[in-house]
C-alpha cells in the first residue's frame, strides 16, 4: 500500500468515501486499498471537485491531498467523456510537481487508484529515461505526471498536445515558485483551453499572495480551502533549538545521535559540502548514513529513499532537495544541522516527521552563521521554539572523519543527473536557464527570504 495514501485512524474524519457519488471503479480501488473514511482535505475538496469547481487548497503533504486530487481528477474525466476527434497525443489531464520524488509518488498513487480504469498514465521527470519517456508520450497518453522542466522540453518538441486538457493539477505550488518554475507553468497554462473549460486544482503548503495571484490569473474563480490539519501536525512535532558554536555542531550532533538512538532520521544541511563533512564524521563514529543532494543520480536517489523506508538505512543527510516530496513512513527525528535561510523551508523540513497524525522530534542548531533565520522561523510558526541546553555530556569528542569515496562525474557524452551531457548537448529547458528535471535545481542554495519574495 502506498504510504502517501495510508492514513492513521486518528487522522481521519467520520465522513466515508461512500458518502460521495464516486464511480464504482474508484470505490472498488479504494476498497482494495483498505480506505473507508476521508481525511480532512478529502472531505473538504471532494464535493467541490465532483461538482466541477476549481479549488486552491492549503494542505501539507501527509494529509491525504494526493488521493484527494487524484479522486477528483478521475471522477471529472469519467463524468466528461473524451471528444471523439481527440488524438492519442492530446492529453486529457496533467499533474505538475516540483520534484522528481513527488512526481514518482503521485504516479504510484495514480496507478493504484486508477487500477480499474483504462486511463493511460505517463511519468516524465529529469535525470533518467529521456528517450523512454519520450517514446511513451509519442505512443499516446491520457494523463501526464511530471516535473516542469522535462515536460516543457517535450512540449516544445511537439511530443504531446495540451489543446484538449480537461484537468490541471498544480501540487506544492509554493515550491514551484521557490525553484523558479512559475514562468514555465504559466507558459504551459496559456497553451491549454480557457480556465472555464477545464478543472483547475491547486494545492500548496501556504496560500501566499504569489500563489493566490497565480490561482486567480489561470483558474476559474477558485474556492480557497484551508484545513485545520496543518496546526494539528505542527503540535505533534516536539521542536527544540540548541545554540552551539559552529565548531560544536559536529560533537553535538554525534552526542545527540548516540543518546537518542533515532530509529529513522533525516539530517538537513544547507550545502553539499557540509553534507559530505557530516557524512564523513558520522561514518568515522560508526553511524551509518548516506547523502541525498541535488547531484545524486536518480537511480541512487530512489535506492536511498527505499532503504530509509525499509529500515535498511537509519539516517539520511539531505540538502533541501529532499525537504518536500518524500513520503517516508516512521521518520522519528529531523535534525536541522543548519537552520534554513527561508522560514517556509523549516516548516517543510520538520514536516518529514509527525506525518499522518504521528508524533516526531525536530531538533535544530542555531549557530552564529544561521541564527539570524530563527526570528523569521518563529514568526511564521507563531511561537518561540523551546531552547535546549548544550551540556558537556552531549558535546562528545568525536572520532576523526572517515575517508569516503565519492562518485566520479559522468563520462564524456553521457547524460548527467540533470538531463544534460558532458559534451554540451543540453535539453532545451536547460538552455533557457531552467532545470530539465523537477529536482535538478534543488541542489542550489536555498533562496533567501528576499529572493523568495521577488
Amino acid at each position: 500500500m502506498s504510504y502517501a495514501l495510508q492514513m492513521k485512524s486518528n487522522y481521519l474524519t467520520s465522513v466515508s468515501f461512500s458518502d460521495f457519488a464516486l464511480n464504482p471503479d474508484l470505490e472498488s480501488a479504494l476498497t482494495t486499498a483498505g480506505f473507508t473514511f476521508c481525511t480532512e482535505i478529502q472531505q473538504l475538496s471532494l464535493p467541490l471537485m465532483i461538482e466541477g469547481k476549481d479549488i486552491a487548497a492549503q494542505s501539507q503533504t501527509g494529509t491525504g491531498k494526493t488521493a484527494a486530487f487524484l479522486l477528483g481528477m478521475y471522477q471529472y474525466l469519467l463524468n466528461n467523456p473524451v471528444a471523439e476527434d481527440r488524438k492519442p497525443t492530446e492529453l486529457r489531464a496533467i499533474i505538475l510537481a516540483p520534484t522528481r520524488e513527488l512526481a514518482i509518488q503521485i504516479h504510484k498513487d495514480a496507478e493504484q487508484l486508477g487500477a480499474n480504469m483504462n486511463f493511460k498514465t505517463v511519468l516524465a521527470y529529469g535525470g533518467t529515461d529521456y528517450e523512454k519517456q519520450r517514446r511513451q508520450l509519442q505512443e499516446g497518453a491520457d494523463i501526464l505526471i511530471g516535473t516542469p522542466g522535462r515536460i516543457i522540453d517535450y512540449f516544445k518538441q511537439k511530443v504531446f498536445s495540451l489543446r484538449k486538457i480537461q484537468v490541471v493539477v498544480l501540487d506544492e505550488a509554493d515550491r514551484m515558485f521557490d525553484l523558479g518554475f512559475i514562468a514555465d507553468i504559466r507558459f504551459l497554462l496559456r497553451r491549454m483551453p480557457e480556465p472555464e473549460e477545464r478543472l483547475n486544482l491547486l494545492f500548496s503548503a501556504t496560500l501566499s499572495h504569489r500563489v493566490m495571484e497565480l490561482a486567480y490569473e489561470h483558474m476559474n474563480n477558485p474556492i480557497g480551502l484551508k484545513t485545520e490539519s496543518d496546526r494539528i501536525a505542527a503540535e505533534k512535532v516536539n521542536q527544540q533549538v540548541y545554540h552551539p558554536a559552529s565548531d560544536e555542531k559536529i560533537p553535538l550532533l554525534i552526542g545527540l545521535m548516540q543518546t537518542l538512538q533515532p530509529k529513522r532520521s533525516i539530517i538537513f544541511v544547507n550545502t553539499k559540502r557540509v553534507a559530505e563533512k557530516v557524512h564523513a564524521y558520522l561514518k568515522g563514529n560508526d553511524i551509518k548514513a548516506e547523502v541525498l543532494s541535488g547531484d545524486v543520480r536518480q537511480n541512487k536517489r530512489q535506492r536511498l529513499i527505499t532503504d530509509l523506508s525499509s529500515g535498511d538505512l537509519n539516517t539520511l543527510i539531505a540538502t533541501d532537495v529532499a525537504a518536500r516530496g518524500l513520503h517516508i513512513e516512521g521518520v522519528t527525528h529531523v535534525f536541522n544541522f543548519d537552520l534554513p535561510q527561508n522560514a517556509e523551508d523549516y516548516v517543510h523540513r520538520i514536516g518529514r516527521t509527525a506525518r499522518a497524525g504521528a508524533s516526531g522530534e525536530a531538533i535544530s542548531f542555531a549557530c552564529e552563521e544561521y541564527v539570524f533565520s530563527l526570528p523569521e522561523i518563529e514568526e511564521l510558526l507563531g511561537h518561540e521554539i523551546a531552547s535546549a541546553q548544550v551540556t558537556d555530556q552531549l558535546l562528545v569528542t568525536p572520532a576523526p572523519p572517515a575517508k569516503i569515496q565519492r562518485n566520479k562525474p559522468p563520462e564524456h557524452g553521457k547524460r548527467d543527473s540533470r538531463g544534460a551531457n558532458k559534451s554540451g548537448n543540453k535539453s532545451r529547458s536547460r538552455r533557457r536557464g531552467k532545470p530539465a528535471s523537477g529536482g535538478g535545481s534543488s541542489g542550489a542554495q536555498p533562496a533567501s527570504p528576499k529572493q523568495t519574495s521577488q
